[in-house]
């Protein structure tokens, strides 16, 4: 009920006064606007992530990151392997309570198949300052092929609240020259 009612009792009958009738015009074309700038985006623009998921036990990806940490491990960071993958090849990365495991160390200029999962919890997987997000959840393996631009440390960071350990859930993440090897002093 209106504090005044209105003149005419059928409301959508009223005539539209020019200004509110700018306004509307002007809504729905930015509307229009957003609309075909994000369908643009979405088919032109390089920023969206193409991955796949596929179900997987949380013991059987786990084993499967074991097996490249063995496999792959050039060194120990605070008790974690950093593992190198060879360009091309399949690199997995688990979120266990509060951590991802293990650190990674890539190659500029050469593609990997990055593969995550879960064990316990939904984790997100933020690489900054890149901006790649992808919701990690226990059960699903999310695969996608990243070809490094830059060398330096990033920060692999966790962007979806996963317990009271969540703020200290954060991994480098080094890209290094082609062929060129890291000493442990680095």
């Amino acid at each position: 009920m209106a504090i005044t009612s209105p003149a005419n009792r059928l409301w959508w009958k009223e005539p539209i006064h020019r200004v509110e009738l700018i306004w509307i015009v002007i809504a729905f074309l930015w509307g229009l606007a957003m609309f075909f700038t994000m369908v643009y985006w979405h088919a032109i623009g390089e920023q969206n992530l193409a991955n796949t998921t596929y179900k997987i036990t949380p013991a059987a990806f786990s084993a499967k990151a074991e097996r490249m940490a063995e496999q792959y491990k050039v060194r120990d960071e605070l008790g974690i392997p950093v593992v190198r993958p060879p360009p091309g090849g399949d690199v997995y990365l688990l979120g266990r309570i509060w951590m991802w495991w293990p650190i990674l160390e890539l190659e500029k200029g050469q593609s990997y198949r990055i593969h995550l999962s879960a064990m316990e919890y939904s984790h997100g997987f933020s690489l900054q300052p890149v901006n790649i997000n992808i919701q990690v959840q226990p059960g699903y393996e999310h695969v996608f092929t990243m070809t490094p631009t830059d060398t330096g440390q990033f920060s692999i960071l966790c962007n979806e609240y996963c317990g009271f350990g969540h703020h200290t859930m954060a991994s480098p993440l080094y890209v290094v020259e082609s062929g060129a090897a890291r000493s442990p002093q680095e």
